[in-house]
Protein backbone atom coordinates (compact mmCIF):
# COMPACT_ATOMS: atom_id res chain seq x y z
CA UNK A 1 0.00 0.00 0.00
CA UNK A 2 1.45 3.37 -1.01
CA UNK A 3 1.64 6.28 1.45
CA UNK A 4 0.60 9.88 0.88
CA UNK A 5 3.82 11.87 1.28
CA UNK A 6 2.65 15.28 -0.05
CA UNK A 7 1.75 17.33 3.11
CA UNK A 8 5.05 16.87 4.94
CA UNK A 9 7.02 17.61 1.81
CA UNK A 10 5.28 20.91 1.20
CA UNK A 11 5.23 22.62 4.56
CA UNK A 12 8.57 22.10 6.27
CA UNK A 13 11.01 23.37 3.60
CA UNK A 14 9.05 26.59 3.02
CA UNK A 15 8.84 27.51 6.71
CA UNK A 16 12.44 26.48 7.44
CA UNK A 17 13.77 28.52 4.55
CA UNK A 18 11.75 31.55 5.62
CA UNK A 19 12.88 31.20 9.24
CA UNK A 20 16.53 31.35 8.18
CA UNK A 21 15.88 34.85 6.84
CA UNK A 22 13.54 36.04 9.58
CA UNK A 23 16.12 38.52 10.81
CA UNK A 24 16.11 40.19 7.40
CA UNK A 25 12.36 40.01 6.77
CA UNK A 26 9.82 38.91 9.36
CA UNK A 27 7.14 39.92 6.85
CA UNK A 28 8.42 37.41 4.32
CA UNK A 29 8.48 34.72 7.01
CA UNK A 30 4.81 35.35 7.89
CA UNK A 31 3.78 35.24 4.23
CA UNK A 32 5.76 32.07 3.47
CA UNK A 33 4.52 30.31 6.61
CA UNK A 34 0.94 31.27 5.80
CA UNK A 35 1.22 30.06 2.21
CA UNK A 36 2.78 26.79 3.37
CA UNK A 37 0.01 26.23 5.91
CA UNK A 38 -2.70 26.99 3.34
CA UNK A 39 -0.97 24.68 0.83
CA UNK A 40 -1.12 21.87 3.38
CA UNK A 41 -4.84 22.41 3.92
CA UNK A 42 -5.47 22.48 0.17
CA UNK A 43 -3.64 19.17 -0.26
CA UNK A 44 -5.72 17.68 2.53
CA UNK A 45 -8.91 18.88 0.82
CA UNK A 46 -7.74 17.28 -2.43
CA UNK A 47 -6.93 14.03 -0.60
CA UNK A 48 -10.41 13.95 0.97
CA UNK A 49 -12.04 14.42 -2.44
CA UNK A 50 -9.73 12.17 -4.51
CA UNK A 51 -8.24 9.80 -1.96
CA UNK A 52 -4.51 9.23 -1.45
CA UNK A 53 -2.27 10.01 -4.37
CA UNK A 54 -1.78 6.92 -6.61
CA UNK A 55 -4.30 5.07 -4.45
CA UNK A 56 -7.17 2.98 -5.83
CA UNK A 57 -9.66 3.12 -2.97
CA UNK A 58 -13.33 3.52 -3.87
CA UNK A 59 -15.70 6.30 -2.78
CA UNK A 60 -13.66 9.12 -4.29
CA UNK A 61 -15.73 12.11 -5.57
CA UNK A 62 -13.23 13.31 -8.14
CA UNK A 63 -9.70 13.07 -9.48
CA UNK A 64 -6.73 15.41 -9.53
CA UNK A 65 -6.41 17.68 -12.54
CA UNK A 66 -3.01 19.31 -12.21
CA UNK A 67 -2.26 22.59 -10.48
CA UNK A 68 -3.02 26.26 -11.12
CA UNK A 69 -2.13 29.65 -9.67
CA UNK A 70 -4.72 31.74 -7.87
CA UNK A 71 -4.59 35.02 -5.94
CA UNK A 72 -5.55 35.80 -2.35
CA UNK A 73 -5.67 39.04 -0.39
CA UNK A 74 -2.58 40.00 1.64
CA UNK A 75 -1.50 43.41 2.97
CA UNK A 76 -4.20 45.26 1.08
CA UNK A 77 -3.28 43.59 -2.22
CA UNK A 78 -2.95 40.13 -3.71
CA UNK A 79 -0.33 37.38 -3.67
CA UNK A 80 -0.11 34.42 -6.04
CA UNK A 81 -0.56 30.94 -4.55
CA UNK A 82 -0.34 27.62 -6.32
CA UNK A 83 -3.18 25.22 -5.59
CA UNK A 84 -4.31 21.76 -6.79
CA UNK A 85 -7.32 21.33 -9.06
CA UNK A 86 -9.93 18.61 -8.65
CA UNK A 87 -12.55 17.57 -11.19
CA UNK A 88 -15.57 15.35 -10.89
CA UNK A 89 -16.02 12.43 -13.26
CA UNK A 90 -18.35 14.50 -15.43
CA UNK A 91 -15.64 17.12 -16.00
CA UNK A 92 -16.99 19.78 -13.63
CA UNK A 93 -14.36 21.33 -11.37
CA UNK A 94 -14.87 20.80 -7.63
CA UNK A 95 -14.03 23.77 -5.41
CA UNK A 96 -11.69 23.14 -2.48
CA UNK A 97 -13.33 24.20 0.83
CA UNK A 98 -10.15 25.83 2.20
CA UNK A 99 -9.70 27.88 -0.98
CA UNK A 100 -13.32 29.05 -0.93
CA UNK A 101 -13.03 30.03 2.73
CA UNK A 102 -9.83 32.00 2.06
CA UNK A 103 -11.40 33.85 -0.87
CA UNK A 104 -14.59 34.60 1.05
CA UNK A 105 -12.72 36.90 3.44
CA UNK A 106 -13.09 40.35 1.88
CA UNK A 107 -9.89 41.71 3.40
CA UNK A 108 -9.08 43.72 0.30
CA UNK A 109 -12.35 45.61 0.46
CA UNK A 110 -11.92 46.20 4.18
CA UNK A 111 -8.40 47.52 3.70
CA UNK A 112 -9.58 49.93 1.02
CA UNK A 113 -12.62 51.10 3.01
CA UNK A 114 -10.69 51.52 6.25
CA UNK A 115 -7.79 53.45 4.72
CA UNK A 116 -10.03 55.74 2.71
CA UNK A 117 -12.09 56.53 5.81
CA UNK A 118 -8.77 57.47 7.43
CA UNK A 119 -8.15 59.96 4.57
CA UNK A 120 -5.59 57.89 2.66
CA UNK A 121 -6.07 58.81 -0.98
CA UNK A 122 -6.23 56.12 -3.64
CA UNK A 123 -2.99 57.44 -5.15
CA UNK A 124 -1.19 56.66 -1.89
CA UNK A 125 -2.93 53.37 -1.23
CA UNK A 126 0.00 51.26 -2.48
CA UNK A 127 2.44 53.05 -0.17
CA UNK A 128 0.06 52.57 2.75
CA UNK A 129 -0.16 48.78 2.37
CA UNK A 130 3.20 47.82 0.82
CA UNK A 131 6.48 49.42 1.84
CA UNK A 132 8.61 50.37 -1.14
CA UNK A 133 11.68 48.91 0.61
CA UNK A 134 9.73 45.92 1.94
CA UNK A 135 10.10 42.27 0.95
CA UNK A 136 6.56 41.85 -0.41
CA UNK A 137 6.56 43.01 -4.04
CA UNK A 138 3.65 44.74 -5.73
CA UNK A 139 3.82 43.68 -9.39
CA UNK A 140 1.08 44.54 -11.90
CA UNK A 141 -2.09 42.73 -10.94
CA UNK A 142 -1.34 42.80 -7.20
CA UNK A 143 -4.48 44.88 -6.60
CA UNK A 144 -2.81 47.85 -4.90
CA UNK A 145 -3.27 50.39 -7.69
CA UNK A 146 -5.47 53.43 -7.18
CA UNK A 147 -8.13 52.12 -9.57
CA UNK A 148 -8.24 48.71 -7.85
CA UNK A 149 -8.57 50.33 -4.41
CA UNK A 150 -11.32 52.62 -5.74
CA UNK A 151 -13.27 49.71 -7.22
CA UNK A 152 -13.12 47.78 -3.96
CA UNK A 153 -14.20 50.85 -1.95
CA UNK A 154 -17.14 51.44 -4.28
CA UNK A 155 -18.28 47.82 -4.09
CA UNK A 156 -18.04 47.50 -0.30
CA UNK A 157 -19.46 50.95 0.52
CA UNK A 158 -22.42 50.33 -1.82
CA UNK A 159 -23.06 46.98 -0.14
CA UNK A 160 -22.93 48.55 3.32
CA UNK A 161 -25.22 51.40 2.21
CA UNK A 162 -27.88 48.95 0.99
CA UNK A 163 -27.71 46.95 4.23
CA UNK A 164 -27.86 50.06 6.41
CA UNK A 165 -30.74 51.66 4.52
CA UNK A 166 -32.75 48.44 4.87
CA UNK A 167 -32.06 47.96 8.61
CA UNK A 168 -35.09 47.44 10.87
CA UNK A 169 -35.71 50.37 13.24
CA UNK A 170 -38.59 48.83 15.19
CA UNK A 171 -36.18 47.24 17.68
CA UNK A 172 -34.69 50.60 18.68
CA UNK A 173 -36.24 52.25 21.74
CA UNK A 174 -35.88 55.77 20.37
CA UNK A 175 -36.81 58.74 22.57
CA UNK A 176 -35.27 61.61 20.59
CA UNK A 177 -34.32 62.18 16.96
CA UNK A 178 -32.02 64.86 15.59
CA UNK A 179 -32.29 65.86 11.93
CA UNK A 180 -29.92 68.13 10.05
CA UNK A 181 -28.72 68.75 6.52
CA UNK A 182 -25.35 69.22 4.87
CA UNK A 183 -24.68 70.86 1.53
CA UNK A 184 -22.41 68.72 -0.63
CA UNK A 185 -22.45 70.93 -3.71
CA UNK A 186 -24.51 73.74 -5.16
CA UNK A 187 -27.07 71.27 -6.49
CA UNK A 188 -26.90 68.54 -3.85
CA UNK A 189 -27.92 68.52 -0.20
CA UNK A 190 -27.97 65.51 2.11
CA UNK A 191 -30.36 65.21 5.05
CA UNK A 192 -29.47 62.85 7.89
CA UNK A 193 -31.14 61.63 11.08
CA UNK A 194 -29.62 60.37 14.34
CA UNK A 195 -31.65 58.72 17.11
CA UNK A 196 -31.09 58.52 20.88
CA UNK A 197 -32.44 55.43 22.64
CA UNK A 198 -33.56 54.91 26.22
CA UNK A 199 -30.06 53.86 27.32
CA UNK A 200 -28.40 56.96 25.88
CA UNK A 201 -27.06 55.16 22.79
CA UNK A 202 -26.81 57.09 19.54
CA UNK A 203 -27.76 55.54 16.20
CA UNK A 204 -27.45 56.92 12.63
CA UNK A 205 -30.93 56.26 11.25
CA UNK A 206 -31.20 57.39 7.67
CA UNK A 207 -30.02 59.56 4.82
CA UNK A 208 -31.71 61.24 1.87
CA UNK A 209 -30.49 63.43 -0.97
CA UNK A 210 -32.10 66.39 -2.68
CA UNK A 211 -31.41 69.70 -4.40
CA UNK A 212 -32.19 71.75 -1.27
CA UNK A 213 -33.33 71.17 2.30
CA UNK A 214 -37.00 71.48 1.35
CA UNK A 215 -40.19 69.78 2.53
CA UNK A 216 -39.96 67.08 -0.15
CA UNK A 217 -36.58 65.71 0.95
CA UNK A 218 -37.60 65.93 4.61
CA UNK A 219 -40.81 64.02 3.91
CA UNK A 220 -38.88 61.39 1.96
CA UNK A 221 -36.55 60.85 4.93
CA UNK A 222 -39.42 60.61 7.42
CA UNK A 223 -41.38 58.23 5.19
CA UNK A 224 -38.31 56.02 4.89
CA UNK A 225 -37.88 55.89 8.68
CA UNK A 226 -41.55 54.93 9.16
CA UNK A 227 -41.36 52.30 6.43
CA UNK A 228 -38.40 50.72 8.23
CA UNK A 229 -40.24 50.44 11.54
CA UNK A 230 -40.40 53.85 13.26
CA UNK A 231 -43.87 54.00 14.82
CA UNK A 232 -45.48 57.39 14.00
CA UNK A 233 -48.08 56.96 16.75
CA UNK A 234 -45.48 57.31 19.51
CA UNK A 235 -44.39 60.81 20.48
CA UNK A 236 -40.66 61.47 20.40
CA UNK A 237 -38.64 64.62 20.86
CA UNK A 238 -37.43 66.00 17.52
CA UNK A 239 -34.43 68.33 17.61
CA UNK A 240 -33.81 70.49 14.54
CA UNK A 241 -31.74 73.52 13.54
CA UNK A 242 -34.71 75.80 12.90
CA UNK A 243 -35.67 74.88 9.33
CA UNK A 244 -39.36 75.61 8.72
CA UNK A 245 -39.53 72.81 6.15
CA UNK A 246 -38.29 70.36 8.79
CA UNK A 247 -40.85 71.44 11.39
CA UNK A 248 -43.68 71.40 8.87
CA UNK A 249 -42.91 67.89 7.62
CA UNK A 250 -42.47 66.53 11.16
CA UNK A 251 -45.83 67.88 12.31
CA UNK A 252 -47.52 66.63 9.16
CA UNK A 253 -46.14 63.12 9.68
CA UNK A 254 -46.19 62.70 13.47
CA UNK A 255 -49.02 65.06 14.47
CA UNK A 256 -49.27 68.78 15.09
CA UNK A 257 -48.61 68.37 18.83
CA UNK A 258 -45.37 66.39 18.51
CA UNK A 259 -42.66 68.12 20.62
CA UNK A 260 -40.02 69.88 18.52
CA UNK A 261 -36.96 71.53 20.05
CA UNK A 262 -35.11 74.14 18.03
CA UNK A 263 -31.34 74.13 18.52
CA UNK A 264 -30.51 76.86 21.03
CA UNK A 265 -26.87 77.05 19.91
CA UNK A 266 -27.88 77.76 16.31
CA UNK A 267 -30.35 80.37 17.51
CA UNK A 268 -27.79 82.15 19.70
CA UNK A 269 -25.21 82.06 16.90
CA UNK A 270 -27.64 83.59 14.41
CA UNK A 271 -28.65 86.32 16.87
CA UNK A 272 -25.12 87.32 17.88
CA UNK A 273 -23.88 87.35 14.29
CA UNK A 274 -26.27 90.21 13.52
CA UNK A 275 -25.51 92.34 16.59
CA UNK A 276 -22.71 94.85 17.21
CA UNK A 277 -19.94 93.47 19.42
CA UNK A 278 -20.70 95.69 22.41
CA UNK A 279 -24.08 93.93 22.80
CA UNK A 280 -22.77 90.36 22.57
CA UNK A 281 -22.02 89.84 26.27
CA UNK A 282 -25.35 91.13 27.58
CA UNK A 283 -27.45 89.29 24.97
CA UNK A 284 -25.51 86.04 25.48
CA UNK A 285 -26.05 86.30 29.25
CA UNK A 286 -29.79 86.93 28.81
CA UNK A 287 -30.18 83.94 26.49
CA UNK A 288 -28.27 81.67 28.86
CA UNK A 289 -30.34 82.86 31.81
CA UNK A 290 -33.59 82.18 29.96
CA UNK A 291 -32.58 78.70 28.84
CA UNK A 292 -31.44 77.65 32.32
CA UNK A 293 -34.72 78.60 33.99
CA UNK A 294 -37.01 75.76 35.09
CA UNK A 295 -40.17 77.79 34.38
CA UNK A 296 -41.06 78.08 30.69
CA UNK A 297 -43.34 81.11 31.24
CA UNK A 298 -40.59 83.06 33.02
CA UNK A 299 -38.13 82.10 30.29
CA UNK A 300 -40.54 83.32 27.62
CA UNK A 301 -41.06 86.66 29.42
CA UNK A 302 -37.30 87.11 29.70
CA UNK A 303 -36.83 86.52 25.97
CA UNK A 304 -39.68 88.86 25.07
CA UNK A 305 -38.14 91.57 27.25
CA UNK A 306 -34.81 91.02 25.48
CA UNK A 307 -36.52 91.39 22.09
CA UNK A 308 -38.22 94.60 23.30
CA UNK A 309 -34.87 96.07 24.40
CA UNK A 310 -33.37 95.37 20.96
CA UNK A 311 -36.23 96.87 18.94
CA UNK A 312 -34.39 100.16 18.33
CA UNK A 313 -30.79 98.92 18.13
CA UNK A 314 -31.56 95.89 15.92
CA UNK A 315 -35.21 95.51 14.84
CA UNK A 316 -34.59 92.45 12.66
CA UNK A 317 -32.78 90.69 15.50
CA UNK A 318 -35.70 91.44 17.81
CA UNK A 319 -38.04 89.71 15.37
CA UNK A 320 -35.63 86.79 15.07
CA UNK A 321 -35.73 86.22 18.85
CA UNK A 322 -39.52 86.00 18.81
CA UNK A 323 -39.60 83.74 15.73
CA UNK A 324 -39.96 80.13 16.83
CA UNK A 325 -40.02 81.10 20.51
CA UNK A 326 -42.25 78.17 21.50
CA UNK A 327 -39.93 75.60 19.92
CA UNK A 328 -36.90 77.05 21.70
CA UNK A 329 -38.42 76.26 25.11
CA UNK A 330 -39.82 72.77 24.43
CA UNK A 331 -37.39 70.95 26.74
CA UNK A 332 -38.31 73.34 29.56
CA UNK A 333 -42.04 72.82 29.01
CA UNK A 334 -41.49 69.06 29.21
CA UNK A 335 -40.11 69.59 32.71
CA UNK A 336 -36.71 68.04 32.04
CA UNK A 337 -33.81 68.64 34.44
CA UNK A 338 -31.07 71.06 33.39
CA UNK A 339 -28.34 68.45 32.59
CA UNK A 340 -30.71 66.60 30.25
CA UNK A 341 -31.90 69.86 28.70
CA UNK A 342 -28.33 70.83 27.87
CA UNK A 343 -27.89 67.58 25.93
CA UNK A 344 -31.22 67.73 24.12
CA UNK A 345 -31.60 71.46 23.42
CA UNK A 346 -29.04 71.46 20.63
CA UNK A 347 -28.01 69.43 17.57
CA UNK A 348 -24.44 68.85 18.77
CA UNK A 349 -24.70 65.06 18.28
CA UNK A 350 -25.53 65.22 14.60
CA UNK A 351 -23.20 68.20 14.08
CA UNK A 352 -20.37 66.10 15.49
CA UNK A 353 -21.25 63.33 13.05
CA UNK A 354 -21.35 65.80 10.17
CA UNK A 355 -17.86 66.92 11.17
CA UNK A 356 -16.66 63.35 10.70
CA UNK A 357 -18.39 63.25 7.30
CA UNK A 358 -16.54 66.39 6.22
CA UNK A 359 -13.22 65.00 7.43
CA UNK A 360 -13.72 61.68 5.62
CA UNK A 361 -14.88 63.34 2.39
CA UNK A 362 -12.21 66.03 2.18
CA UNK A 363 -10.18 63.98 -0.32
CA UNK A 364 -13.09 63.93 -2.77
CA UNK A 365 -12.35 66.56 -5.40
CA UNK A 366 -15.45 66.11 -7.53
CA UNK A 367 -18.83 64.57 -6.71
CA UNK A 368 -19.84 62.68 -9.83
CA UNK A 369 -23.43 61.98 -8.80
CA UNK A 370 -25.79 61.60 -5.83
CA UNK A 371 -25.06 57.88 -5.52
CA UNK A 372 -21.39 58.64 -4.87
CA UNK A 373 -22.30 61.22 -2.22
CA UNK A 374 -24.65 58.77 -0.51
CA UNK A 375 -22.01 56.02 -0.42
CA UNK A 376 -19.33 58.26 1.03
CA UNK A 377 -21.64 59.94 3.54
CA UNK A 378 -23.17 56.68 4.75
CA UNK A 379 -19.71 55.15 5.21
CA UNK A 380 -18.59 58.26 7.13
CA UNK A 381 -21.71 58.19 9.33
CA UNK A 382 -21.03 54.58 10.28
CA UNK A 383 -17.39 55.50 10.92
CA UNK A 384 -18.58 58.29 13.24
CA UNK A 385 -20.89 55.85 15.05
CA UNK A 386 -17.84 53.81 16.10
CA UNK A 387 -16.76 56.73 18.28
CA UNK A 388 -20.20 57.59 19.70
CA UNK A 389 -20.44 57.69 23.47
CA UNK A 390 -23.66 57.38 25.37
CA UNK A 391 -25.51 60.56 26.32
CA UNK A 392 -23.99 62.30 29.36
CA UNK A 393 -27.37 62.67 31.07
CA UNK A 394 -28.50 59.13 30.17
CA UNK A 395 -29.49 58.40 33.78
CA UNK A 396 -32.24 61.03 33.44
CA UNK A 397 -33.71 59.71 30.21
CA UNK A 398 -36.50 57.97 32.12
CA UNK A 399 -37.78 61.48 32.90
CA UNK A 400 -37.92 62.23 29.16
CA UNK A 401 -39.84 59.01 28.57
CA UNK A 402 -42.38 59.93 31.27
CA UNK A 403 -42.67 63.50 29.99
CA UNK A 404 -43.30 62.35 26.40
CA UNK A 405 -45.94 59.87 27.57
CA UNK A 406 -47.69 62.56 29.63
CA UNK A 407 -47.48 65.02 26.72
CA UNK A 408 -49.03 62.51 24.32
CA UNK A 409 -51.76 61.52 26.79
CA UNK A 410 -52.69 65.15 27.42
CA UNK A 411 -53.23 65.99 23.76
CA UNK A 412 -54.89 62.64 23.02
CA UNK A 413 -57.49 63.32 25.70
CA UNK A 414 -57.92 66.86 24.38
CA UNK A 415 -58.64 65.53 20.89
CA UNK A 416 -61.16 63.00 22.19
CA UNK A 417 -63.27 65.49 24.17
CA UNK A 418 -65.40 66.79 21.23
CA UNK A 419 -66.25 63.23 20.17
CA UNK A 420 -67.23 62.34 23.74
CA UNK A 421 -69.53 65.36 23.98
CA UNK A 422 -71.12 64.58 20.63
CA UNK A 423 -71.86 61.03 21.70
Amino acid sequence: MKKDIVPAGIVAPGIDAAWQEVGASFERFCLTAGIATLAERLERDAAELCGARHGRSGGRRGHRWGRTTGKLGFHGGKVAIERPRVRARGGVEIALPSWEAAQAEDWLGRWALNLMLLNVSTRRFERAVRLSEGDIPAPPGAGVSKSAASRRFIALSAKQLRAWMAADLSRLDLLAIQIDGMRISEELTLLAAVGIDGEGGKHPLGLREGATENAAIVQALLDDLIERGLDPAIHRLFIIDGSKALAKAIRKTFGKHVPIQRCQIHKARNILARLPKHLHASVRAALRQAWELDDAEKAERLLRNLARRLERAAPSVSASILEGLDEMLTVIRLGLPLPLRRSLACTNIIENMMGTVRRVCRNVKRWRDAAMALRWTAAAMQEAAKGFRRLKARRQLHLLRAALAAHQARFTEHNLEPNTLAA
